[in-house]
């Protein structure tokens, strides 16, 4: 049975940071490219970061220098490190993989 459950969100003040994780259990986790998305109130989901099973990454342009994906492979975790956070940041975050998705984590950024 895979599980992929995040944590780490919460609310925090516009230029502040957080760190999400995503622990993930019942798959290989080393050999899965994964993915954090985020989804917005009436607005769709959007793909924010992957990193990739060999530790290549990609991110949205709206992220662009203020978060880092990373993975642990002996703690089967990947992190979300975001810096500099703005209002339009605020959303759900989900962590993916394949077909499988967390539950997400919500992210609240304040003016």
């Amino acid at each position: 049975q895979v599980q992929l459950v995040e944590s780490g969100g919460g609310l925090v003040q516009a230029g502040g940071s957080l760190r999400l994780s995503c622990l993930a259990s019942g798959i290989n986790f080393r050999i899965n490219d994964m993915n954090w998305f985020r989804q917005s109130p009436g607005k769709q989901r959007e793909l924010v970061a992957t990193i990739t099973s060999g530790g290549n990454t990609n991110y949205a342009d709206s992220v662009k220098g203020r978060f880092t994906i990373s993975r642990d492979n002996a703690k089967n975790t990947v992190y979300l490190q975001m810096n500099s956070l703005k209002p339009e940041d605020t959303a759900v975050y989900y962590c993916k993989t394949t077909r499988y998705w967390g539950q997400g984590t919500q992210v609240t950024v304040s003016s």
